[in-house]
């Protein structure tokens, strides 16, 4: 059963400027150097988030050109209705009152709703369930870290607003650094099963394998806390899941954990996360000039550097572009 939640905002009070602050890549192996760079360079100062419910999120504004791309009669009641996923922090999760739900998808979602001209309401909606929840009309979008796939977009549009990107979480002064194959040779890494990270952590192994070098050890955990309690112990040298929960463990706790690099999702191609909505009803192309609208007006940096998710920035907003299984 779906949640309808009242328009809240949303802030965080940051003790520093944007941390794992890398810039927007086109390549995997843009992400992968960028990603060297920040490890060798993070500052290693903690953000504080502030997860009451009582917050101001960053607004936009009303972008013209974006609200004329809406189809007439569109959002009559001024209301533009989103499926969160919540539970995956800092991407969607309730506040202290589990009620109000925040994160950095909740914020990215306000200004694009901003630029719109619209308020948003949330709607609360278990992953498996997000499809039918927009094809139904319960929701008009879905912003909660959906990559762009073919299959996908045989029935919804997308308008991209983040790389999909995994993240290599190791002890604070591990020193690691893993860009590539060769560099989790020997080590002992955990991963959630039946993932794509998992794919892309076995296809590395097979290639050291392949290559006369040591195996890598893979542990499976289902539970994130699980798998951050075993590195903190000694037990992993490295956990490979998404960036987001990845970048925030390490801006939030940099005296425990770092991210050792970054891989593109769709290694060894690129992968983009997009607004998703009901193929061919016109939204994704509003959707697209209004998230430039928040990129061009600095708000989107904003948002993404408060949550320590500047490295999956993207340059511009695209619709429908190649996805994964092209």
């Amino acid at each position: 059963m779906t949640a309808h939640l009242r328009r809240s905002t949303v802030a965080l009070s940051l003790a520093t400027a944007a941390l794992l602050a890398l810039g927007a890549c086109s390549s995997s192996a843009e992400i992968e150097e960028e990603a060297r760079t920040d490890a060798a360079g993070a500052s290693g100062t903690a953000i504080s988030v502030d997860t009451s419910p009582e917050q101001d999120r960053i607004h936009s504004t009303v972008d013209p050109e974006a609200v004329a791309l809406l189809p007439a009669g569109a959002f009559d009641d001024g209301v533009l209705r989103v499926s969160v996923t919540q539970g995956a922090v800092p991407l969607a999760f309730y506040a202290d009152d589990n009620t109000t739900v925040i994160g950095s998808e909740t914020d990215l979602a306000t200004v694009f709703a901003d630029a719109l001209g619209l308020q948003v309401e949330f709607v609360v909606n278990d992953w498996s369930n997000w499809p039918l929840s927009v094809q139904s009309g319960d929701v008009d979008a879905v912003i909660s870290n959906v990559t762009v796939t073919e299959e996908r977009k045989q029935l919804y549009d997308f308008a991209t607003y983040r790389s999909d990107v995994l993240g290599w979480l190791v002890q604070a002064d591990s020193g690691l650094s893993i860009s590539s194959a060769p560099d989790i040779a020997g080590l002992t890494v955990g991963v959630s099963s039946g993932t794509n990270q998992e794919q892309i952590l076995l296809a590395w192994n097979q290639e050291n394998v392949d290559a006369g070098l040591a195996p890598v050890t893979i542990d499976y955990y289902q539970s994130y806390n699980d798998a951050v309690l075993a590195l903190q112990s000694g037990r992993l040298d490295a956990y490979v899941g998404p960036n987001p929960t990845a970048a925030y463990s390490a801006a939030t706790s940099p005296q425990d954990f770092a991210v050792a690099g970054t891989t593109s999702g769709g290694w060894p191609a690129t992968a983009d996360i997009a607004v998703t909505t009901v193929k061919g009803n016109g939204y994704a192309q509003a959707f697209q000039a209004a998230i430039q609208h928040t990129i061009e007006d600095g708000t989107y940096a904003q948002v993404l550097a408060r949550w320590g998710l500047s490295a999956e920035a993207v340059d511009s907003s695209q619709l429908n572009p190649p996805g994964l299984g092209s």
